[in-house]
């Protein structure tokens, strides 16, 4: 067996292993339908929503919070942090003319204390800003603020936790996506953060697999207490799976699942958009190594670069072995993206140019070390270490 045919076989196997073996992370089947009985009694639940320089989006995130047909007490604080577009003047519009206008409290950050992200600051601020107007929640809503949700997402939330018993629930919101680059960019953002975190293995108690997805995210303050608070996510750029790892280590119950209805407003108007929310936060994921970047790389290149080169360039090696294995590893990688694809309405034609969205991602994590190399990391409008995502 040749070289080419033997790292063409690897391939295969690893992709064997993720479609058989890694956690049913592309099977896309975690969703919120809605079937959970209603409780006896709706508890109370306090949404905090931070938000910076968010005037062009608050308008309508905001109204779909305020629009929420949740039967129990739902209170809303927004957190305007150091905004310079008149984000807190938005909604402060919107509180008075909006027929559920009583639900909203608009509050700012304090001075931020050194070792704090921008986004938990604010959370805390929000958290403080709760328990002085007496606002005792028996869950908190943390979600961001061009995230538009569904008329009946606090009351299915809610639902699920209270008749699951669980500590924490999240969706993971469907992102913008505009046509060209992000037809296929975005969905495999979404794949690959499955394949890191394989949502039924988030859900399963039984294992250790952590996470959450940081747009929509309904938590007891109990568990979150017993997690240390927000204060044990100061220093935090991947603010929402540190939460889930801290709430599932001190015992809580966890769910995660994608959503149809749920989504970002957030426009990305390039491939720019995409590649700084990557690199922003892709060399912390790697624990500040460049050792593990570069293993990143390799596997990277391994798994999605590989096997379609291994296929188109068999005119030039002759290697029929080789092209075989290349082709079924990137027929299997085409097919475990489908069920996303699916979610963002694209076509599983498109499963087959994986390989380019895996080399650019490669060249987004390669691009992130350097970033932080250079004290460039984590920057988010202007401000290092805001930690908004």
């Amino acid at each position: 067996m040749t070289l080419l045919a033997a790292l063409s076989a690897l391939s295969l196997t690893a992709w064997a292993y993720l479609a058989l073996a890694h956690g049913r992370f592309w099977h896309c089947d975690q969703r919120l339908d809605g079937r959970a009985p209603a409780p006896a009694a709706w508890p109370r639940v306090v949404a905090v929503v931070p938000a910076r320089d968010e005037a062009a989006v608050l308008p309508e995130a905001l109204r779909s919070l305020l629009d929420q047909d949740y039967p129990g007490e739902f209170a809303i604080v927004l957190v305007d942090d150091e905004s310079r577009d008149g984000t807190a003047d938005v909604a402060e519009r919107l509180r008075r003319e909006h027929p559920m206008g009583a639900r909203l409290r608009v509050t700012h950050t304090a001075a931020r204390p050194n070792g704090w992200v921008g986004k938990m600051w604010a959370l805390q601020c929000g958290v403080d800003a709760a328990a002085k107007a007496d606002l005792a929640p028996a869950w908190w809503l943390f979600t961001d603020a061009d995230v538009a949700h569904g008329q009946g997402n606090l009351r299915r939330l809610v639902a699920k936790g209270e008749a699951d018993r669980l500590d924490l629930v999240s969706l993971m919101v469907r992102l913008h996506m505009s046509r060209a680059w992000h037809a296929l960019l975005v969905p495999a953002f979404v794949y690959f953060f499955q394949k890191l975190y394989p949502f039924p293995r988030i859900n399963d108690p039984r294992a250790r697999t952590a996470g959450a997805a940081g747009g929509c995210v309904l938590l007891r303050p109990a568990a979150l207490a017993r997690a240390g608070g927000v204060e044990a996510l100061r220093a935090e750029v991947i603010d929402d799976c540190a939460l889930g790892r801290n709430i599932k280590r001190t015992g809580g119950r966890l769910w995660v699942g994608l959503s149809a209805t749920e989504h970002s407003i957030r426009p990305y108007t390039g491939i720019s958009d995409v590649w700084n929310m990557v690199a922003r936060s892709a060399f912390t994921q790697l624990h500040h190594s460049l050792g593990i970047v570069a293993g990143t790389a390799l596997g990277l290149a391994l798994l999605y670069l590989l096997p379609p080169l291994a296929l188109v360039t068999l005119p030039l090696h002759g290697d029929l072995a080789a092209a075989g294995f290349g082709a079924g590893a990137w027929l299997l990688q085409a097919a475990t993206f489908a069920p996303t694809l699916a979610l963002y309405e694209r076509r599983p034609v498109w499963g087959l140019a994986l390989p380019i969205a895996g080399a650019l991602y490669m060249g987004m994590t390669i691009d992130s070390a350097r970033r932080h190399l250079r004290n460039q990391g984590a920057m988010w409008k202007g401000r290092a270490g805001a930690g908004h995502a």
